[in-house]
């Protein structure tokens, strides 16, 4: 074979082996996969963080408000009248009828009935104010009896039958005054209203056949001739 044939072998040979090495060190697996940017790092923890936050906004709103219970003491008549209508408010959570606004301690029924304990038949209700507000009792508190008569209520007499609001605080107080202001502004000729606005000072649970009376004596002459019909026409209001 010439030198020159040799020659040209030689060169392909050279030029053959490069090219192979080149492309095995191009197909080599790298050592380490390549670390993520930083802020596309950034950028997800970010949103899962959000994501978290509306989840839990979520869920928060979708928990029912924690009650908020408040007291409200009133007296308009025989205490088995209001409490039948009161009890039937949504958002009142209890009604227990009771004795208050006297100066005698521990009274019974038979003392607060000569009228000469001081005290008044009156209803102690239990309220979430979240569901119900005071001004939504006292606007009830004014169709369920009558405010203008003093010392009387229907077929009942006496001192301990009349109109009172025993607030627990000042803004109940206020809103009392407030609306029976209101009241008489828009009675003009008519007689205004009665009913008496003093600060609460203690409760007297009435005797056990008091309570839930209108309840548990359906058909008696009394249930039927004043509390039923008085349900019926403010039904409209206990809704």
């Amino acid at each position: 074979m010439s030198t020159l044939r040799r020659a040209f072998h030689f060169h392909v040979l050279l030029v053959v082996l490069g090219s192979t090495l080149a492309f095995a060190q191009d197909a080599k697996p790298s050592d380490e996969a390549p670390a993520p940017k930083a802020d596309t790092k950034a950028k997800s923890e970010a949103k899962a963080k959000d994501t978290d936050k509306d989840k839990t906004d979520e869920q928060d709103k979708a928990k029912p408000a924690k009650p908020k219970i408040e007291t409200a003491t009133f007296g308009g008549g025989c205490f088995w009248c209001t409490e039948a209508v009161f009890e039937r408010l949504p958002g009142v959570k209890s009604v227990v009828s009771g004795y208050s606004g006297g100066n005698v301690a521990n009274p019974t029924y038979e003392m607060v009935s000569t009228g000469l304990t001081g005290h008044a038949e009156v209803i102690q209700i239990e309220y979430d104010a979240n569901v119900v507000s005071f001004d939504k009792l006292l606007e009830l508190f004014w169709h369920a009896h009558d405010p203008t008569t003093v010392d009387s209520q229907g077929p009942d007499f006496g001192p301990q039958y009349r109109s009172i609001i025993l607030y627990h605080s000042e803004a109940q107080k206020d809103a009392a005054k407030k609306a029976i202001h209101d009241l008489n502004a828009k009675r003009k000729n008519r007689s205004s209203i009665a009913t008496q606005v003093v600060p609460f000072e203690a409760f007297y649970p009435a005797e056990e056949y008091h309570q839930d009376y209108a309840r548990n004596h359906r058909g008696y002459d009394y249930v039927e001739t004043y509390i039923t019909p008085k349900l019926r026409k403010l039904k409209s209001m206990l809704k």
